[in-house]
């Protein structure tokens, strides 16, 4: 990044604590066979969920920070297309097809060839404009547009077809991924974390330090391709 900010480095890096306890976690419960009812519910749904707007809301508000957009998107699908590889060859039944990794690397890649349109759009309707979307695709995936359950409208079974759709938001009949977040509706969350830079650009070097989650925050990549094994491994020798 051209410079660093502790906020920005201090909120990834706690994203990063709330991620790691949520998938171990998982382990526990899917994994280790833990009997665990509180997992299933609501509350550790709006749980999950607040990884994953929080990451995603970051990492656009970030995207202008940064150079090289494109080699860094670049880089991070890879390492979402290897953990799918790995998934898939060592532990089919948990597969990740376009995790949250893929999702991140795409949207990245692709703003370098939209940011000089969306630079056009006025930064508060373009917030208004990208979150309105967001929430009106978010149940794309399971046939309708709408929000958490709410249903609007039906969407064309014809959309549902392949993998190629499933990247896209629409997966066919059958399609399985214990990760998986299409690029819509979630395209339009990181859209709305780039407009909402260009609302405050000038704030975000303020904050205060905290070395540990800073840390985590300044690596998070790495953080993020080595946690499971080794959440995994720590669990293993625990109830074995």
């Amino acid at each position: 990044m051209k410079t660093r900010s502790a906020r920005l480095d201090a909120i990834r890096g706690w994203a990063l604590v709330s991620m790691i306890a949520y998938h171990a976690s998982w382990d526990l419960v899917y994994l280790f066979g833990l009997d665990w009812p509180w997992y299933h519910s609501f509350g550790a749904h709006v749980w999950q969920q607040s990884i994953c707007w929080t990451f995603l809301l970051l990492s656009g508000f970030c995207w202008s920070l940064g150079r090289r957009q494109l080699r860094r998107g670049l880089t991070v699908f890879l390492c979402g297309a290897a953990i799918t590889g790995v998934t898939w060859a060592f532990m089919p039944s948990n597969l990740v097809f376009w995790g949250v990794l893929s999702l991140l690397g795409a949207s990245s890649m692709l703003l370098v060839p939209l940011e000089p349109l969306l630079r056009r759009v006025p930064a508060r309707l373009g917030l208004c404009v990208s979150f309105a979307a967001f929430l009106i695709l978010r149940d794309v995936h399971s046939g309708w547009l709408g929000f958490e359950g709410l249903r609007i409208l039906p969407l064309p079974a014809g959309l549902y077809r392949n993998l190629f759709t499933a990247c896209l938001g629409f997966p066919p009949d059958g399609f399985f991924s214990t990760d998986y977040f299409p690029l819509l509706p979630w395209f339009f969350l990181f859209l709305t974390g780039w407009f909402l830079y260009r609302l405050k650009p000038e704030d975000v070097q303020e904050g205060r330090a905290r070395p540990l989650v800073s840390f985590l925050g300044r690596h998070s990549l790495l953080v993020y391709m080595l946690h499971q094994p080794v959440v995994y491994g720590i669990l293993r020798l625990m109830f074995h």
